[in-house]
């Protein structure tokens, strides 16, 4: 392959609940990320700065796509659902899995930006898991390469504080609005996570990369009580 080609990358991963509670709203997810992988088609230039991933995440965390490039990728694998809800096991896996990546395409000859983790959950971590001490080891840029930025939706019965946690930013923690529909939430994320894929992407070949987070309509930030 040319120099030329080996440009910039933002590896994104979308970690989705994949836990009993979605079995409702499980197809309304992989429609959405359907529709997503169709929109980046149409937009190549900005595909062409993303590397994709779906992880699933339960009791374990199950590789559903791996840095994929959009513009060439086949039909995403369905999300399912199956067991409890373990935080902490999905960011224990993404300490491992995120180093690895990064080092895999600066191998590659990319110059690759800091990840971006869309994190969608429907209700509260296994009770009693202590999940804070693996997400402050992901988030530490000191012990984590590639320590991801995080942006975390909660639908359904998620917890604003809990949520809130997770974001690595204020601005990065989105609950849906009460009384909205499940479907519709879902929808609506997934429209976001589109808009700030092409958006990042667009920013990547420009002078000021950044990565772009779209608020979803019909959440609000995860601003808990005190």
């Amino acid at each position: 392959m040319m120099e030329s080609n080996r440009g910039h990358l933002l590896p994104i991963y979308v970690l989705a609940d994949e836990s009993g509670s979605m079995t409702e709203h499980i197809d309304d997810l992989n429609d959405g990320l359907r529709s997503l992988h169709q929109a980046l088609l149409g937009e190549p230039m900005a595909a062409a700065k993303v590397r994709f991933s779906v992880l699933g995440f339960s009791d374990d965390v199950v590789e559903r796509v791996h840095l994929v490039d959009l513009r060439s990728a086949g039909e995403f694998p369905q999300l399912r659902t199956r067991g409890m809800t373990s935080y902490r096991n999905a960011f224990e896996d993404l300490i491992r899995r995120i180093p690895n990546d990064v080092a895999a395409l600066k191998r590659e000859g990319y110059q690759v930006h800091r990840p971006a983790v869309f994190f969608l959950s429907d209700g509260l971590p296994n009770h009693g898991e202590d999940w804070q001490d693996a997400y402050r080891r992901l988030i530490d840029r000191q012990a984590t390469l590639g320590a991801p930025n995080i942006i975390a939706c909660g639908i359904v019965d998620a917890d604003a504080h809990t949520i809130n946690q997770v974001a690595t930013e204020p601005q990065f923690g989105f609950v849906a609005n009460q009384g909205v529909d499940v479907g519709a939430a879902i929808a609506k994320f997934c429209t976001a996570l589109t808009k700030s894929v092409i958006s990042s992407g667009r920013s990547l070949g420009s002078a000021s990369p950044q990565l772009v987070v779209d608020k979803p309509e019909g959440f609000t930030v995860a601003i808990d009580v005190i």
